[in-house]
């Protein structure tokens, strides 16, 4: 599975640690803050409100859409615009978000397969998620890191895989991509030339498209690629 490969592409949320639960708990931290420092906001404001306000201002800017960061940002804007609070108090809850953002917990097979992977492999972090990853404890694993935000574009695109092969002067061929989404990560790849794996941590069934073509290698874990090094 790994002859020819050169570099390795990883996605992040949901593959190298549980998503949800990162969100959920900065979001929490950051409606807290706001308590703190723009009260007027929280006082007509529900965490659910807040949100919503966020999906609706996505639904009017698809083009914004790959930068989280700052279609959080600009909503935090608006919403501290409205309640008559400077701007830069959106840029310090924002700076707030991010740094809880950054507090995951890979999963326990994660570490030990990127440091031996390493050895071998270049290993590259792409994401459409803006999680900042030399602040969390895969800090140094990776030899490159690139955000949707950063390329401009978000997967399915293909421009992040781009992006990576320049970086190490590889061939679509030469990658392997590691990832749990169906569309995002394993179509995604295939379509600009990648191998796929496909992570099912929690067993997910397999799409339809899939059964017909199936990704080259669908695991549970990441144990199996380090031990075929």
């Amino acid at each position: 599975m790994l002859e020819g490969i050169r570099l390795i592409t990883f996605d992040l949320d949901d593959c190298l640690w549980p998503c949800r639960p990162v969100i959920r708990r900065a979001e929490r931290v950051v409606y807290d803050w706001l308590r703190q420092h723009a009260p007027r906001v929280t006082e007509t404001m529900s965490l659910e409100a807040m949100w919503e306000h966020r999906k609706a201002f996505m639904r009017a800017h698809p083009e914004l859409v790959h930068d989280l960061t700052l279609v959080r940002l600009r909503t935090l804007q608006e919403v501290m615009a409205r309640h008559g609070y400077p701007l830069a108090l959106a840029e310090e809850a924002t700076a707030v978000f991010r740094e809880a953002r950054n507090q995951v917990e890979p999963y326990e097979d994660v570490v030990p397969a990127l440091e031996v992977l390493r050895e071998r492999f270049l290993l590259v972090s792409v994401t459409n998620g803006n999680a900042q990853v030399e602040r969390t404890p895969l800090a140094g694993l990776f030899h490159l890191n690139l955000t949707s935000a950063e390329v401009g574009a978000a997967k399915p695109d293909p421009a992040i895989f781009r992006a990576a092969a320049g970086w190490a002067g590889v061939e679509p061929a030469q990658i392997l991509h590691v990832g749990d989404d169906p569309e995002r990560d394993v179509l995604a790849a295939r379509k600009a030339g990648l191998r796929e794996v496909w992570v099912q941590r929690n067993g997910e069934a397999a799409w339809p498209w899939l059964e017909h073509a199936p990704p080259r290698w669908v695991i549970r874990d990441l144990e199996p690629l380090a031990a075929a090094v």
